[in-house]
């Protein structure tokens, strides 16, 4: 009763904050209203619930998270929709969570198919070496793909001695900085390619930040980890590792790479992909129909073994899907704040490699950073009078403001590590980690333990090396 009684007034307070305030007259530059500050509210209040929740009032957040993200959610896309009178920004957001899911569902489902077993000793430097590899085939299969097919042979290689910080670091590497170097890696860096950034241009331009940044990590990573002295319980068993790698499910390694080529079914890309006009956008959903035909037919056809091996099950996606139903739909009015004040002549004139990298890096730790960097995009190309509309545009820009491009690409795809929602990826592995029993630190326990202690000197020395003093 008194659960009930708490979401019915979530509920009343979401319509309150949603519709209860004055409406600016003043109008956006698409003809609608523009959003007021307020209007984050239901964004910032569905962070604190995310932080707060596990540790506060654990048992009511489990069973209710899904409802109050809808709740907040519908809030915001109702104000959108009959206060703001703008349905393009629920709409196209919409779209960008039919992506998301789409190929989050799809990796999941297919890679918990595979089972990966490694007969070896759980040293630091194996470790090392299954990170190392980790991030690099996430510019083959993005950092989901890596993220979701090696997650859990990293867990079951450290058993009898995983700690948090494994997965954490995980996370750090495999599910992030790793993706940096091909438009495949990270959802950010797949957006610019499709806007006309050449696919090359981030292997060419972030090899050595990506380098600089893995070598710095992996190297903290060895250190704490050689300090783990925790016994092994099961020291007959692998007592005398063989050394062998084997994989179990290995069919579902083609469901994966339909997955990967179905990424380039876009309109923007495949001139006669089918696609509804939306703006000055392309809206197509062959890929995510791919995907998600690919999520059920590799589930169905999944070796049973495999699954019950990875000790399978829908939870963690679950869990993700209804936590980014809110942040996508509760993010509208931050990044529309965000991308108007960037766009506005007091903004443009703060542009620079500095203001953008910092910019598109911290709110792409706390917002989903393919939106962020895109926002951040479209207001760097609009100082130098460009459209990111414009291919032509788009190209020119990759080279003669490579500067700018490098430090929002960066900043996007580096940062996304700072909280569990910067990427995708992040909150899924957390959930695959609670899935097997593992401690995992909150929300905030998480940014100060980790992120602002290792993460945060990271990024200042890469701002330092590679954009402070540049020209």
């Amino acid at each position: 009763m008194k659960k009930g009684l708490l979401l019915v007034l979530l509920l009343l307070v979401t319509v309150g904050v949603t519709f209860g305030f004055d409406v600016s007259s003043a109008e956006a530059g698409d003809g609608h209203a523009s959003v007021p500050v307020w209007a984050v509210i239901p964004f910032v209040a569905l962070l604190l619930m995310i932080a707060t929740g596990p540790l506060f009032y654990e048992h009511f957040w489990h069973k209710n998270y899904p409802i109050i993200s809808v709740i907040l959610a519908a809030g915001v896309v109702l104000y959108y929709i009959f206060a703001l009178h703008n349905t393009h920004s629920p709409i196209h957001s919409a779209a960008e969570y039919i992506q998301f899911i789409s190929l989050l569902a799809a990796l999941y489902i297919a890679s918990g198919g595979i089972m990966i077993e490694i007969d070896r000793e759980a040293t630091p430097r194996v470790n090392v070496i299954l990170l190392l590899v980790g991030a690099i085939i996430s510019n083959l299969i993005g950092t989901t793909g890596a993220s979701m097919l090696l997650i859990r042979p990293f867990m079951r290689l450290n058993q009898a001695r995983i700690k948090a910080y494994h997965v954490i670091f995980f996370i750090f590497i495999v599910s992030n900085i790793g993706g940096s170097l091909t438009p495949i890696g990270d959802p950010p860096l797949f957006l610019g390619f499709l806007k006309g950034v050449p696919f090359f241009w981030t292997a060419e331009h972030n090899l050595i930040p990506w380098a600089t940044a893995l070598v710095a990590l992996l190297a903290i990573f060895y250190f704490i980890d050689i300090r783990n002295k925790t016994r092994y319980e099961y020291v007959e068993e692998l007592e005398s590792p063989t050394g062998k790698i084997s994989i179990k499910g290995t069919r579902n390694f083609w469901w994966l790479l339909i997955v990967i080529l179905s990424v380039f079914f876009d309109p923007n890309v495949i001139e006669w992909v089918p696609y509804i006009p939306f703006g000055e956008q392309k809206i197509s959903f062959v890929r995510e129909v791919i995907m998600l035909s690919v999520a059920f037919l590799s589930f169905k056809f999944a070796k049973k073994e495999a699954l019950k091996g990875n000790d399978f099950s829908f939870e963690p996606i679950r869990e993700v899907a209804f936590i980014f139903v809110g942040i996508f739909g509760t993010m509208m009015p931050a990044l529309e704040l965000v991308g108007n004040y960037a766009a506005s002549p007091e903004g443009m004139q703060t542009i620079s490699q500095n203001s953008l990298y910092w910019g598109t890096g911290i709110l792409s730790g706390f917002l989903d950073n393919a939106p962020t960097y895109i926002n951040f995009l479209t207001a760097a190309m609009a100082s130098q009078q460009q459209s990111i509309n414009s291919l032509a545009d788009v190209i020119a820009f990759s080279g003669e403001k490579t500067l700018y491009l490098k430090a929002i690409s960066i900043g996007a795809v580096f940062f996304g590590a700072f909280t569990y929602i910067g990427n995708g990826p992040n909150f899924m592995v957390k959930s695959i980690a609670e899935e097997i029993g593992l401690k995992m630190p909150s929300f905030f326990g998480y940014i100060l333990r980790y992120s602002i202690i290792y993460l945060l000197p990271l990024f200042i020395v890469i701002w330092l090396l590679f954009f402070r003093f540049a020209e």
